[in-house]
């Protein structure tokens, strides 16, 4: 055996066997560890990669596959996870049009979303963010649940799976939503959940249990029954004591005693499977149904919409970057107010300018942009495990929504600085310079994108970004002669958009220029009277305007590309 390449395999669940009844709310429990959330992941088809799964799930006793479970079912997870700064009924909607039959008239829909947020309590918050904001007016822990819950119910699921509904709730707030639950089985609904430690009013609300140890069923059926069969096995629950409390200390594992305890878990286990309870056992789930899924072009604008929601709703992504634009724009203007002209000694000033230009549109957003992956990974592996929608289609709309500040940004930053700086005053001229700036930070976002999605964290992606940068800085064009660069870094000059940014507008600036001034008398000092010599000092060519550009194109899409296919590999691999 290759030890390098040793490989330790636990077991979660060993030979489960259980029934889940239409219109019947059942709760798996068990203590920590027993594999009460191993057991539903793999029933709901929500395992990792890493995770083998040998066994069979059964709908109406045909086997059924993940695209089944995906269509016909819901999964309620443990953990909240929502864009924030969107609103109950933004949310609510989003969800709608990624998951319901595109057929279904806005009407309908509407109706649907109503009926949905008046049963489980949120129709007066429907307006409100869900979270994020300043001045408190957000939902709660328990509002979130509830959210979190009526999401689920969208598609109307046959099957729904909820892992510790209750977890980080007080009474009260668990009580509701177990009673919102109840209520929906009894549409003819089939509800399992995992639950920690339940009340015994909520204990009492299950119609069945099923009783994990150690990865094995110790019991499944109703909690009468269960009352009973521990009581069979010469474990009585004591008068006014809590059952589930009972039930599960009786089987849990304790890390201290753990032999003792384990045998007692082990013979109560053997026991189950003689029991009269594991005989009835039967799998009795509802027959498929089919249904037309929303169009490509509909997850899309929907994907686009909350895109674009979070954009505008997140002050740190869109209005303080602009803000910071307009004012590092004026002070940099301001400081070359009165250095820019046309004659020998105002050239490097010229050289200055752009240099601001390029780097201030370069490495801002490129950095910006390094924890929107990162940050939205978590919701992106959720969704498009249940199916919601591609890889390809999440990537797509967040690359859209970003475009207008791309836009925005380049161009306030630009005029401003060029106004101020008194940089060639033609409107072509400051045409052109908008345009390449706007290139230059649309393909600074789209590196900041590659590293985001190819690391798994910001502070690992700055690690390697920030070499990266230097090169691309140093080889742009100002600070080394390119014909001097050794041959084995020459090819940088072809994937440096920093390069071919400032090699454009150091051609916007001085072509055509034929009448620079030259006062100094001085041998030692150069002069420059055409635009022409001060091209060639930077080694760059005036034909090479557009070339510059096309390479920036391709630049841009090459890294989107890369980006693309990290994220995806990321996602198929957890």
């Amino acid at each position: 055996m290759d030890r390098n390449r040793c490989t330790i395999r636990k077991q979660l669940i060993n030979n489960v066997r259980g029934v889940v009844r239409p219109g019947e709310l059942t709760a798996i429990l068990g203590g920590s560890g027993a594999g009460k959330s191993s057991l539903m992941t793999a029933l709901a088809f929500h395992t990792g990669s890493g995770v083998v799964v040998h066994g069979d799930v059964r709908v109406n006793g045909v086997q059924t596959t993940s695209s089944y479970m995906r269509r016909h079912s819901g999964f309620m997870h443990q953990e909240d996870m929502f864009i924030e700064t969107m609103t109950v009924n933004e949310h609510i909607w989003f969800m709608a049009r990624m998951k319901l039959d595109r057929r279904i008239r806005t009407s309908d829909v509407r109706l649907k979303i109503d009926r949905l947020l008046k049963d489980v309590g949120l129709i007066d918050r429907c307006n409100t963010r869900i979270g994020g904001g300043d001045d408190g007016k957000v939902l709660s822990g328990g509002e979130k649940k509830r959210l979190a819950f009526a999401t689920e119910l969208l598609t109307d699921p046959e099957i729904l799976f909820l892992d510790e509904p209750t977890t980080g709730q007080d009474a009260h707030s668990a009580g509701v939503l177990v009673s919102h639950m109840t209520s929906f089985a009894s549409r003819g609904r089939t509800i399992l959940c995992t639950i920690h430690q339940p009340s015994s009013t909520i204990f009492d609300s299950f119609h069945r249990i099923i009783l994990l140890a150690s990865g094995r069923v110790a019991f499944a059926g109703t909690s009468a029954q269960a009352i009973q069969f521990f009581s069979s096995q010469g474990y009585e629950c004591p008068y006014n004591y809590n059952p589930a409390d009972f039930l599960v200390a009786t089987i849990a594992i304790a890390p201290n005693d753990a032999s003792g305890s384990g045998r007692v878990a082990q013979r109560i286990c053997d026991a189950f499977l003689t029991s009269e309870a594991c005989n009835e056992i039967d799998i009795m789930l509802q027959q498929e149904l089919k249904r037309k899924e929303p169009s490509c072009w509909l997850r899309l604008y929907w994907l686009l919409h909350r895109g674009v929601l979070q954009v505008l709703r997140d002050p740190s992504v869109q209005m303080i970057r602009i803000l910071q634009k307009m004012s590092v724009a004026t002070a940099a203007g301001l400081c070359f107010l009165g250095a820019v002209d046309f004659d020998q000694l105002r050239i490097q000033a010229t050289e200055g300018a752009i240099y601001l230009l390029v780097c201030e549109n370069t490495f801002f957003p490129m950095y910006a942009t390094l924890a929107l992956i990162p940050q939205e990974l978590p919701l992106l592996l959720r969704e498009y495990r249940a199916g919601m929608y591609s890889v390809h289609l999440y990537y797509t709309a967040r690359m859209i929504s970003l475009i207008p500040g791309l836009l925005v940004e380049p161009v306030l930053f630009t005029v401003i600085m060029y106004w101020l700086a008194g940089l060639r005053p033609t409107m072509d001229a400051l045409g052109l310079t908008i345009l390449v700036i706007i290139f230059t930070m649309n393909v600074s976002t789209a590196c900041g994108c590659f590293f985001s999605a190819i690391f798994e964290n910001v502070p690992l992606a700055m690690a390697y970004l920030v070499p990266f940068d230097n090169i691309l800085m140093i080889t742009m064009g100002p600070f080394i002669k390119l014909s001097s660069l050794p041959i084995y870094v020459q090819w940088i000059r072809y994937c440096s958009w920093l390069l071919h940014s400032t090699e454009a507008l150091t051609i916007i600036q001085w072509r055509g220029v034929h009448n620079i001034s030259c006062e100094t008398t001085e041998s030692e000092l150069p002069c420059f009277t055409e635009g022409t010599e001060v091209l060639n000092r930077y080694d760059f060519d005036e034909s090479n305007f557009w070339p510059d550009i096309v390479l920036m194109v391709i630049i841009y899409v090459v890294f989107h590309l890369l980006a693309y296919v990290s994220l995806w590999k990321r996602c198929r691999s957890n």
